[in-house]
C-alpha cells in the first residue's frame, strides 16, 4: 500500500509539474495586451520557462547522486512557488520574464526528483512505470489549460501556487531510500547510436508541444477567448494521455515513427485555417502525434543505457528535449511575424521528416 501511496503521490507531482508550463498558453494573449507586447516578445517569455529547466536538470542530476530524490522534489516545488509569486506580485513584462525562469528551475528538479524516484523504486518497469509518469505530464498538460482559463494573468497563477502549496506538506514528510550510489553515470552512453536516436526524438516531441503551447495560442486568439482557448487545450490533452500511456504496448522505434505524421499533419492544418471546427479537429490530430512522441522517446533512450548507469544520459537527454521546447516559441515566433502560422508548421513538418530519416538508419535505436 505505500508502495501505491508513493506511486500516486509522485503521478500527483508529474501532472502538477505540467500545470506549470501548460498554463501559460491560454494567459499569452492576456499577457500580450495588457503588456503590449507582440509574438517575439511573448516568445521570449516562454522561452524563460525551458531555459530555466536546463539548468535544473544540471542541479538535479548533482543533487540525486549524493542524497535522495525526496529532497530533490522539495526543492523544486519550492522555486516553482517562488516564481509563480512574481506573476502573483509582477506588473511589467522584466518582472514575468525573470519569473517564468525561476519556475523552470523548479520544473526542472521536480522532472529529475520524479524520474530518479521512478527508476529506482520499479526496477525492472522502467519502460512501463515511465510511461505512466508521462501519461500524468499530459495530464498535467489538461490541468494547465484549466488554470489559465481563470481570468485575467494573476487569477491562473494563484490557483495554480494553492496546489503547489498542498503538494509541498506530503513531499516534505515522504521518506524514500537514499539515492546515494543507487545511480552512476556513464560518459560513453551518450556517444551511442541509440543514445543519439533517443535525443533527437524528445527534442523532436518536445519542440511540438512548446509550438502548441507557445506559439499557436496567439493564432487561436484572434477567434477564441481566453476561457475557450483553454478548453481547447484541455480537450487536446486528454488525447496525448491516452496515445501516451497505450503506445507502452507497442516497441518504441515505432511508436516513435508513427508519432511524425500525425504531428505533422495536425500543426499544418492548425497553421493553415482560420476556422475553428479544423482548430479542433487539427489539435485532436496533433494531440496524439505528441503523446506518443513521449513515451516513444523514453522507450529508445532506456533500451539504449541501462538505468543503474543514466544520470549523465538521464540528464543531457532531459536538456536536449527541453531545447526543443525553448526553441520552438523563439522560432516559432519571429516566424509567425514574418511569414504566418503556415510557415510555423511548415518547420514543424520539416523536422518530422528529418527525425524519420534519421530513425530509418540501421543502429538508431
Amino acid at each position: 500500500m505505500r508502495s501505491v501511496a508513493v506511486y500516486a503521490l509522485l503521478l500527483a507531482l508529474g501532472a502538477l509539474d505540467a500545470a506549470g508550463y501548460s498554463l501559460i498558453a491560454p494567459v499569452l494573449p492576456g499577457l500580450a495586451a495588457r503588456t503590449g507586447a507582440g509574438a517575439t516578445a511573448m516568445g521570449l517569455l516562454v522561452a524563460m520557462f525551458p531555459l530555466g529547466m536546463v539548468a535544473g536538470f544540471a542541479v538535479g542530476g548533482a543533487v540525486v547522486q549524493r542524497s535522495s530524490p525526496a529532497r530533490l522534489l522539495l526543492m523544486g516545488l519550492l522555486l516553482v512557488a517562488a516564481g509563480s509569486l512574481g506573476f502573483v506580485f509582477g506588473s511589467d513584462l522584466a518582472a514575468f520574464t525573470v519569473s517564468r525562469l525561476v519556475m523552470g528551475l523548479g520544473s526542472g528538479c521536480l522532472w529529475l526528483g520524479i524520474t530518479f524516484a521512478t527508476l529506482a523504486a520499479w526496477p525492472g518497469q522502467e519502460y512501463l512505470c515511465m510511461s505512466r509518469i508521462y501519461a500524468a505530464y499530459s495530464a498535467g498538460g489538461l490541468l494547465g489549460p484549466l488554470l489559465g482559463a481563470v481570468h485575467g494573468v494573476r487569477g491562473p497563477f494563484v490557483a495554480y501556487l494553492a496546489l503547489v502549496v498542498l503538494a509541498v506538506v506530503p513531499v516534505a514528510t515522504l521518506r524514500l531510500p537514499s539515492a546515494v550510489g543507487a545511480f552512476t553515470t556513464d560518459r560513453h552512453a551518450v556517444r551511442s547510436p541509440g543514445f543519439l536516436a533517443a535525443a533527437a526524438s524528445i527534442a523532436f516531441a518536445v519542440m511540438a508541444l512548446g509550438t502548441l503551447e507557445g506559439v499557436l495560442p496567439l493564432h487561436f486568439g484572434t477567434k477564441l477567448r481566453q476561457s475557450q482557448i483553454g478548453v481547447l487545450y484541455a480537450a487536446t490533452s486528454v488525447l496525448v494521455v491516452v496515445a501516451g500511456a497505450v503506445a507502452a504496448r507497442w516497441q518504441p522505434r515505432k511508436v516513435m515513427l508513427g508519432s511524425t505524421v500525425p504531428v505533422a499533419v495536425g500543426f499544418a492544418v492548425a497553421g493553415a485555417s482560420s476556422a475553428v471546427p479544423l482548430w479542433i479537429a487539427a489539435l485532436a490530430v496533433a494531440g496524439v502525434g505528441i503523446g506518443l512522441a513521449n513515451t516513444g522517446a523514453t522507450g529508445i533512450l532506456l533500451d539504449a543505457v541501462p538505468a543503474q548507469r543514466i544520470v549523465t544520459a538521464m540528464v543531457l537527454w532531459s536538456q536536449i528535449g527541453i531545447l526543443g521546447y525553448l526553441v520552438a516559441p523563439l522560432l516559432g515566433g519571429p516566424t509567425a511575424d514574418a511569414f504566418g502560422y503556415g510557415a510555423v508548421a511548415a518547420v514543424v513538418a520539416l523536422t518530422a521528416a528529418a527525425l524519420t530519416v534519421m530513425l530509418a538508419r540501421p543502429g538508431r535505436a
